[in-house]
């Protein structure tokens, strides 16, 4: 009897210890396939992040195309000139003449500025801010000239002392998350005179909040100019912050200069910009940290490729330093290059930002690189975490993680890789139909029998060689087209429940896709032309623009379809059409979003 109930319980342990094991196999299983999920989602989101990078360098180009080859530019409108490289900031003599143009009224209740700043004002900011209170323009005002004031006498590269008892905490890109910054402050502290921080570039675009972050740390600054250091990225740049954000939230307040526009000759004279360096930080073997932040001397053109190359290059395992062609600017460099420069001027470690990392930072170039970004959900709620480093002296770096979440418990894996992969794959379906042509036309050259399919191989390579994003094509062909049972692709379904709506049904594909393409950039330039930001431009400008942008841009558009576009587009027929609003009939429809409003307003009528 003893026997027979041992040897029972043991073929029950045996069961439960099988079961164990293959619910654990599953479960791995399963969580390796959302991780794998998730990394291509985070994958196409950073693609088409640098390629609309590599587009945002295609377009300084252009301006210096226009600049040094458009008469009408130079002889016409002398004004162009002005509006791009001047800052509204240098004509200006008296700061209280133009401050006193902006009063308070005494209805106003946001947070109210008193200068000398204090460690008050910091608080008071942060509590308005956490109230989503305004700061009013003429405060705005004081904030920049007193910074600007107080940067023209710093120096381009800071020396910061650390100590056993004085750390110093390094935080990596914001891009306009006023979250981020509380939650760090809150883990961290405020910054003062015993807790020293170095903000590494990129405080504002993308995120809504980039004037309340950007306020924050110039008066954070201006209380402590010596325990918080402020380091420019590539986002602080007036042609990156007309495409990404933060000119269509503070246009009206100030402008700034752009590192994108090289120095240029201009009727004999030179039209040179004034640049500030980069937003890295290099850390000593004997813990003194060197920041490099703003400096305002004048640059000739090879110095104006240093700074671009500075501002937007990035790591990587291949030795060497060869051209970013993901960004379009600045170059890649290897752990060869690393060790050489740390070599040379006797330096330790490098920590910059410029990249979203999925934990908040990396760790590349056996150690000797660090890629800190402080952004959390920078792509789609639960994309990644953000993270800071406190160093010290004689210590390694510590790294802290964090994610801000919208809600007091966080969602499941699961729900989360649901909500980028789909927002992902929304942004691909997009970049894919606005160049439906050019794939088809890839397509059918390899569909020789004419069936309309393709092998996953052949699908792969046209969808890389048009689209240039560097993809798994192959592993996103299950979310993105229809394939029958022999492995072909049904090409035609790359397509499908996407399309770009036409203002004008007679409108050629080939002309609403390149419009839809480049609609950012035209976007921009035409804004720039609006000298009297009325939000119209006459037909003569428009054409002369087009033709420059064709050809710069090497569009294969015939003129005259753009100009009677632009004939019908003229409504009123008063020689103007509103540009923007010419822009905003390029949109892409997704079938579910038509679904959706169609189920929204049968459930409504119910």
């Amino acid at each position: 009897m003893g026997c027979s109930s041992s040897s029972t319980g043991n073929k029950k342990s045996e069961k439960v210890l099988k079961a164990t094991l293959v619910i654990q196999n599953w479960y791995r299983g399963y969580r390796a396939r959302l991780k794998a999920r998730q990394h291509y989602a985070l994958a196409i989101f950073q693609s088409i992040e640098y390629a609309d990078e590599h587009g945002q360098m295609q377009l300084s180009n252009f301006f210096t195309f226009m600049l040094e080859n458009c008469s009408r530019a130079r002889k016409e409108d002398p004004e162009l000139v002005s509006r791009l490289f001047e800052s509204t900031f240098q004509d200006i003599k008296d700061r209280q003449e133009y401050v006193g143009l902006i009063d308070v009224p005494d209805s106003y209740e946001g947070p109210r500025l008193e200068f000398p700043l204090t460690f008050t004002d910091i608080n008071h900011l942060l509590e308005a801010f956490k109230q989503q209170q305004i700061l009013h323009a003429h405060y705005v005002l004081e904030v920049l000239f007193e910074t600007r004031k107080l940067l023209k006498h710093m120096p381009n590269f800071t020396h910061v002392k650390t100590s056993p008892s004085k750390e110093i905490t390094v935080c990596g890109d914001l891009h306009g998350k006023l979250d981020d910054l509380f939650l760090i402050f809150y883990k961290n502290g405020l910054p003062s005179g015993n807790n020293p921080y170095v903000f590494n570039g990129d405080f504002v675009d993308r995120g809504s909040n980039s004037v309340e972050v950007l306020m924050i740390l110039l008066v954070s600054f201006l209380v402590y100019p010596n325990d918080l250091h402020l380091n420019r990225g590539n986002h602080e740049d007036f042609m990156m912050n007309m495409r990404y954000g933060f000119t269509r939230e503070i246009l009206f307040k100030y402008k700034m200069r752009s590192v994108l526009m090289p120095p240029v000759s201009i009727n004999r004279g030179h039209a040179t910009d004034s640049k500030k360096s980069k937003g890295d930080i290099t850390v000593t073997s004997s813990g003194k940290v060197k920041s490099n932040g703003f400096p305002s001397q004048q640059l000739s053109k090879h110095e104006w490729e240093q700074v671009v190359d500075i501002l937007w290059s990035d790591p990587r395992g291949r030795k060497g330093c060869y051209p970013n062609t993901s960004r379009g600017g600045g170059c890649y460099f290897g752990p060869d290059v690393t060790s050489k420069i740390l070599n040379k001027y006797q330096l330790k470690m490098l920590i910059r930002s410029h990249e979203c990392k999925h934990d908040g930072y990396e760790i590349c170039h056996d150690g000797k690189v660090i890629t800190i970004f402080s952004a959390s959900n920078y792509y789609e709620e639960g994309s990644n975490r953000g993270a800071y480093i406190r160093l010290s002296y004689g210590m390694n770096p510590r790294f802290f993680q964090y994610r801000v979440t919208s809600s007091t418990c966080m969602s499941p894996l699961h729900q989360r890789v649901h909500a980028m992969e789909t927002s992902a794959i929304r942004i691909l379906k997009e970049r894919i139909i606005s160049r439906k042509t050019d794939l088809m036309h890839a397509f059918q050259l390899r569909d020789h029998s004419r069936s309309g399919k393709i092998s996953i191989a052949q699908w792969a390579f046209s969808m890389e060689s048009i689209l240039g994003l560097n993809l798994p094509w192959r592993s996103l062909s299950l979310r993105l087209v229809n394939i029958d049972t022999n492995g072909n692709v049904d090409y035609m379904s790359s397509f499908q429940d996407v399309h770009i709506e036409k203002p004008v049904k007679e409108v050629q594909s080939t002309l609403i896709e390149t419009l839809y393409r480049y609609r950012s950039d035209l976007q921009i330039i035409f804004n720039v032309i609006d000298s009297d930001h009325s939000g119209l431009i006459s037909m003569e400008e428009f054409r002369a623009m087009w033709k420059l942008f064709r050809t710069h841009y090497s569009v294969d558009i015939d003129d005259s379809q753009v100009d009677e576009l632009a004939n019908i587009m003229d409504l009123n027929k008063d020689g103007s059409i509103d540009f923007n609003e010419f822009l905003k009939a390029f949109h892409v429809v997704h079938k579910y979003e038509k679904l959706n409003t169609s189920n929204a307003k049968f459930a409504n009528y119910k």
